[in-house]
């Protein structure tokens, strides 16, 4: 099988990888998290000294990570899903779906806990959009109904079900190990994914087999 270029998914990759270099070289990480992370509390009014302004860093906060294994889990699931999705959508589909699923993210995180003072970082959330994608464009759909239109409904509907259901039984062990993940954000992303890869597919056949 050919391998796609994917050129908005590797630019992804490199420009995150670079950023996450160039903050652990500067080594303020957490005041850096403060600055440049999405913090839900901003959006009640709290303000946060030398911080970014507050509507761009759904998009900044994708560019940190606390560490090696959240970088590299966050990449991984990029290049596998995002060259796929990239083949399908094409590089402007790619980056918009990207981009939405950033702020789906932040979005999500926002409404689970919207006075919270703790800086949200990472991929993960826009990357949720770009699995959300491929979850429907090449996963294996529950065929209940006999209508095409109908039957893609459905399985939009099951996938986000089963993914929210998996993000907050994780999100609930995670606590118990004193580990925080961002449920909010990797829910909202998700269900961005599922509602954008429909409209830029329009050309795609949905016939399923």
């Amino acid at each position: 099988m050919t391998v796609p270029m994917a050129r908005a998914t590797n630019a992804l990759a490199l420009l995150t990888g670079g950023a996450f270099l160039l903050s652990l070289l500067a080594g303020n990480g957490e005041a850096l998290d403060m600055m440049a992370g999405f913090v839900p509390a901003r959006f009640l009014g709290v303000q946060i000294p030398d911080a970014l302004p507050a509507w761009i860093t759904p998009l900044t906060a994708t560019l940190l990570h606390g560490g090696w294994l959240h970088l590299a889990f966050n990449m991984l699931m990029l290049l596998f899903c995002g060259r796929m999705v990239e083949a399908v959508v094409g590089l402007p589909g790619l980056l918009l779906l990207y981009v939405i699923g950033a702020y789906a993210a932040a979005l999500g995180q926002y409404l689970l806990d919207p006075a919270s003072l703790s800086p949200m970082i990472g991929a993960s959330g826009a990357i949720s959009a770009v699995f959300g994608a491929y979850a429907l464009l090449f996963g294996k759909p529950r065929l209940l109904l006999d209508h095409p239109r109908a039957a893609v409904l459905v399985n939009i509907v099951w996938l986000a079900a089963a993914w929210v259901g998996v993000q907050f039984l994780m999100g609930f062990a995670f606590s118990g190990m004193g580990m925080a993940i961002a449920v909010g954000a990797h829910v909202g992303g998700f269900i961005a994914g599922l509602a954008i890869a429909p409209l830029l597919t329009v050309r795609r056949n949905w016939q399923f087999a």
